[in-house]
């Protein structure tokens, strides 16, 4: 059965249209960009912000090194606060970003989304200001929610701008590519602000100037185009035609379990998780573990000792924290470079995934194009850094296994999509995909972070051995998903053209 082009009044204009194409593609990008911050930033950040708390420790009493070694990486409070970073606003934005799907189907998708990304970009914005550990994760949290909305209310808006399935289908997949670019420009922004703290030219924060900092507060970006485009952005004319007509059925989370629906939002909400247990379980954790790589190690401290060296022949005394911290920037510069190589592969992978999502009809089928691959390599990839990680030489491998672990799993998340918005009919299409993406990919995904590092904990902090847990939970999810990825039902029309 073809299907033609709407011809309604509603329908946007070209340039309109575009406006909406533009704005849905700096939120992608921005999404990833918030998400994949964390993992650059967390090390300097608990130090930064547990400073007080060691103090505080040796005040009451407790020796120095042991105050010092409870927050330094591998430490009990800094593996308490670590997975508590990454698996609190997860689970605080999935909550949330499920009432926020339900709020989509029932208030439109053009306010919902307006109002999500200037949540998550103006309390980056607060977060790179947070005094203590608890005022960060309070705006962490805020972030997650912004962006666990934003995600549903921006392809809900995409899938229905469109009536022919391969224009629909390109929107939504070259959209989302966005991402990966996203990912690409939180690398960069934090190689940036590491350079720009070094050279001390941008504002001191609290008297320091801390490279984490500006990296947390460059997440304000995507709120400066969207106050400039807000007032050209319709509501989505199919969601407005039934809510004006007074045909839009009420959305009913329950309804998502109904005997219609019930498979479709089980199945889709656990692979949903699988694809980001592979990433979080293991590809998220690169960064703590490259922190110990020989090569990592070894060239941040010579080029610290060279900055410290010119600073003290101008005359300049630095405390032992201060050179600390400078070779930590430097270390932390290092892995931003590595992380960079793992957002090119997810860039490839998601374009890759826009392309064959036109010509392969079977969803199962595509989704395993890139599930038996990513379910084979990043866990072997992860067992081998365990073993190699000491080498200096092996860090060109882990450039080019990144590469692919990251095109094999990001692909998946452009699948989901591209799928969700096929499956829900019209009044439940934010509901499920809130659902879905948030139940599943935002809480029970994310939670493979947690497990990881609870896992790996150990004093001290031994790379190889998060590489090792990574490399046993992402091939577990991804195991889980293999296997369901044959209940996954196929697309049916009646509901893609409600």
């Amino acid at each position: 059965m073809s299907i033609t082009p709407t011809t309604s009044s509603t329908q946007p204009s070209s340039t309109v249209t575009w406006l909406i194409l533009i704005m849905a593609s700096i939120g992608f990008a921005f999404d990833i960009y918030e998400l994949l911050m964390l993992p650059l930033i967390i090390k300097p950040a608990i130090a930064a912000l547990s400073a007080p708390l060691v103090e505080q420790l040796v005040a009451g009493g407790m020796p120095k090194p042991q105050a010092m070694a409870l927050w330094a990486p591998g430490g009990d409070n800094y593996v308490q606060w670590a997975r508590t970073l990454f698996f609190v606003p997860a689970l605080i934005g999935g909550i949330f970003g499920l009432l926020g799907g339900y709020l989509t189907d029932l208030f439109g998708r053009r306010r919902v989304l307006t109002g999500s990304i200037l949540l998550y970009a103006f309390s980056a914005l607060a977060a790179g200001f947070a005094k203590d550990l608890n005022w960060l994760l309070f705006f962490r949290c805020l972030v997650f929610i912004g962006v666990c909305v934003e995600f549903v209310a921006a392809v809900a808006w995409l899938a229905e701008l469109f009536d022919d399935p391969k224009k629909k289908e390109k929107a939504l997949g070259y959209t989302q590519a966005f991402s990966s670019i996203g990912g690409l420009m939180v690398g960069v922004a934090a190689v940036m602000a590491t350079w720009l703290a070094q050279k001390q030219w941008l504002p001191a924060i609290y008297g320091q100037h801390e490279a984490w900092r500006y990296t947390l507060i460059s997440g304000v970006i995507p709120a400066l185009p969207l106050i400039l485009i807000r007032p050209f952005l319709p509501e989505s004319p199919k969601w407005q035609q039934k809510k004006l007509s007074g045909s839009l059925r009420r959305p009913s989370i329950a309804e998502l379990f109904s005997p219609a629906l019930a498979r479709t939002t089980i199945i889709t909400t656990i692979l949903f998780a699988a694809s980001y247990g592979i990433a979080f379980g293991a590809i998220q954790q690169l960064p703590q573990i490259l922190a110990g790589h020989a090569s990592i190690v070894k060239d941040s401290e010579a080029k610290g000792k060279q900055i410290i060296q010119t600073q003290e022949a101008d005359g300049k005394e630095l405390p032992e924290g201060r050179k600390k911290a400078i070779i930590g920037n430097f270390r932390d510069e290092e892995v931003a470079k590595v992380t960079i190589f793992q957002e090119v592969g997810g860039l490839v992978g998601r374009v890759l995934l826009a392309v064959l999502a036109l010509v392969v009809v079977s969803r199962q089928t595509l989704l395993r194009m890139f599930l038996i691959p990513a379910a084979i390599f990043v866990p072997l990839l992860f067992y081998w850094i365990s073993t190699s990680y000491k080498a200096e030489d092996s860090l060109i491998w882990i450039k080019v296994g990144i590469f692919f672990a990251g095109l094999f799993t990001v692909a998946q998340f452009s699948f989901w999509g591209n799928y969700i918005p096929r499956v829900f009919p019209l009044h439940l299409r934010g509901t499920g995909e809130s659902f879905a993406a948030n139940i599943g990919g935002r809480i029970l995904g994310t939670l493979a972070a947690f497990l990881t590092i609870t896992f790996s904990a150990s004093k001290p902090p031994d790379p190889g051995r998060i590489a090792l847990a990574g490399a046993a939970i992402a091939g577990g999810y991804a195991f889980l998903g293999l296997i369901l990825s044959w209940m996954l039902p196929e697309p049916q029309e009646t509901i893609e053209n409600e």
